[in-house]
């Protein structure tokens, strides 16, 4: 779930109360997160938030409105159980948290727990006894194949960091920017990527001979991911025509960066996102969505077309193959739909 402006202020003021103990604490496992374990900024942010106000809940801070005055008086963990952990989280259901934010701050919890464990700052773990709330996963709606490729063709006319998506392999006259656009919504259906994972790479990442691209999933796991004759013609348009028209002056990260913004900056996933709006708004039946959108229906149309399921999930960078088979679920109501279109006796 998305956090408010209000919420990372919260976020910030309740950091700010916590007592000297437990803020020392919650600096060593943002730490922990981002140096030893790898998670992406986005989680490390999410997680570290999340045991903010779990240690506020602990300490009794108001969390409904914004601290006043200087840290609360020294505390340590002390006190942190399994009754606690379940009573924070039944005051965040209480407060409107849905069952997929609360069994994120469920998994928070528990990698705390356990790193405060091992770390010494706790005598047991109690997050090992702290179940998570069932969540319904259901995955957004995927493009049919002739939809995928009428997005692929969308938006002829040259655009800015949310603008067209012109033919990049034939379009002589096309700008950097409708390049640009053309091989980002080509290489996410290629390949299925995640959006942090399409905009973290650079130049020597792609291997164009041999159609890979080599990706950092999470845990900064590595993979090599093979892309079409499509994603590869847009790539080299791209290259060759468009990304010098955007490369700054100057030496560093923005020249190693595969993808750029209209500025010479590294592309962001905010821009990449909305190339992808852009780019299937106009097809007819479309439903509307995003990268992750473009992966599902990667996913989905490699399984159609008889990829097995380990081998989708080594593509798409998945820790277990139960997060593969959710898209077997996706293929089977589609049979279903047409049968039941089609058959006389459905």
């Amino acid at each position: 779930m998305r956090s408010s402006s209000s919420d990372r202020v919260s976020t910030r003021g309740l950091r700010a109360v916590l007592p000297g103990t437990c803020a020392r604490v919650v600096d060593g496992f943002e730490r922990h997160l981002r140096g030893e374990r790898g998670l992406s900024e986005h989680t490390v942010r999410a997680y570290t938030g999340d045991v903010i106000s779990l240690i506020a809940h602990l300490h009794g801070v108001d969390q409904s409105a914004p601290p006043e005055g200087g840290p609360a008086e020294d505390a340590d963990l002390v006190g942190l159980d399994i009754a606690e952990l379940r009573g924070w989280l039944a005051s965040q259901h209480a407060a409107g948290a849905g069952r997929t934010t609360l069994a994120r701050r469920a998994a928070a919890a528990r990698t705390f727990t356990a790193w405060a464990y091992r770390s010494g700052y706790l005598p047991t773990d109690p997050g090992l006894r702290l179940a998570s709330p069932q969540v319904h996963r259901t995955l957004p709606g995927v493009l049919s194949p002739a939809q995928a490729s009428a997005a692929m063709r969308a938006g002829d006319s040259p655009g800015g960091d949310a603008g067209g998506h012109g033919d990049a392999a034939t379009d002589e006259g096309a700008d950097a920017l409708t390049l640009r656009d053309r091989a980002v919504v080509e290489l996410l259906y290629a390949t299925g990527v995640r959006v942090s994972e399409l905009c973290a790479i650079d130049l020597g990442d792609v291997n164009p001979t041999d159609q890979l691209v080599r990706v950092f999933g999470k845990g900064r796991k590595e993979r090599m991911v093979p892309f079409g004759r499509p994603a590869a013609d847009a790539l080299r348009a791209w290259l060759s025509r468009g990304r010098p028209e955007l490369v700054p002056s100057g030496e560093g990260d923005r020249q190693q960066a595969l993808f750029l913004g209209a500025r010479g900056g590294r592309l962001n996933p905010r821009a990449a996102r909305r190339v992808v709006h852009e780019a299937v708004g106009p097809v007819e039946g479309a439903v509307d969505m995003g990268p992750h959108g473009l992966r599902h229906t990667a996913a989905t149309h490699l399984l159609e077309g008889g990829a097995d399921l380990r081998s989708v999930q080594e593509l798409l960078g998945h820790a277990t193959l139960a997060t593969t088979q959710l898209y077997t679920h996706v293929t089977v109501e589609r049979l279903k739909a047409i049968h039941d279109r089609t058959h006389p006796r459905a």
